[in-house]
């Protein structure tokens, strides 16, 4: 699946979600990790820094980085920043672009891993993006990825060799799921709820389609719900 003539480290950006921890499984199959967390001025800041240390100390990784860029809720424009944004109710059959679509994100996310995995002598950057994921987010299209791997490309010094690494990005929730239970990832530590920090409002458009990708593989998803709707009869 993956050339390992080079070197074998890898920075998985890790969120703390679903998706996130399946792609941090899969990289740990084959290489050493380094994990990512950036903090961006979201709502759930506090929760998913807690998942992504534990998911962290799951794997035992040491090489671990934090970053804020708490300028992007400084912008605004997304519900996951800005408060006076309300969170939209999940429609999973919408086709628009959501409120909680945080302008140009991934680029800043992918900018930083970069300039680590330079430092670091890193040859992989994994990240968990889906094409289903929350109406089609424009920087969660494989068409990106593939864009922005140019970037490094020329932008990097000659001989540095970083690829971005997208394992799920053409999986339907389900799917991903069904692999992370096949890899053993530990769904109890992550956290997907755009809302609470609690107990996962179960509504809006992450939890939604995660309790569908749950239903369909057939379990039991481990986190705890203010509400679960049932998307499979």
């Amino acid at each position: 699946m993956f050339n390992l003539s080079n070197r074998d480290k890898a920075i998985v950006l890790v969120s703390g979600g679903m998706d996130s921890l399946v792609t941090t499984a899969i990289a740990n199959e084959k290489f050493e990790l380094a994990l990512l967390h950036i903090n961006y001025g979201q709502r759930t800041e506090s929760r998913e820094l807690k998942a992504f240390n534990e998911i962290a100390d799951y794997y035992s990784v040491a090489d671990r980085l934090v970053v804020s860029i708490e300028y992007l809720s400084q912008i605004g424009g997304s519900s996951l920043t800005d408060r006076s944004i309300e969170v939209s109710a999940a429609d999973i059959n919408n086709k628009d672009i959501p409120t909680s679509y945080v302008p140009f994100r991934n680029a800043n996310m992918l900018s930083i891993a970069t300039s680590w995995a330079e430092v670091i002598g890193a040859s992989w950057i994994f990240i968990g993006a889906v094409e289903e994921d929350s109406s089609g987010y424009p920087d969660c299209r494989q068409v990106f990825y593939d864009a922005f791997n140019r970037v490094i490309e020329t932008g990097t010094k000659p001989g540095t060799g970083i690829v971005i690494k997208t394992p799920i990005i053409m999986l339907k929730k389900y799917e991903i799921v069904k692999k992370g239970l096949e890899l053993k990832a530990p769904f109890e530590l992550s956290w997907s709820c755009y809302k609470n920090e609690d107990i996962a409002c179960g509504v809006c458009d992450s939890c939604a389609l995660r309790l569908k990708g749950f239903q369909l593989a057939g379990i039991q998803d481990p986190i705890p719900y203010a509400y679960k709707h049932v998307y499979v009869n």
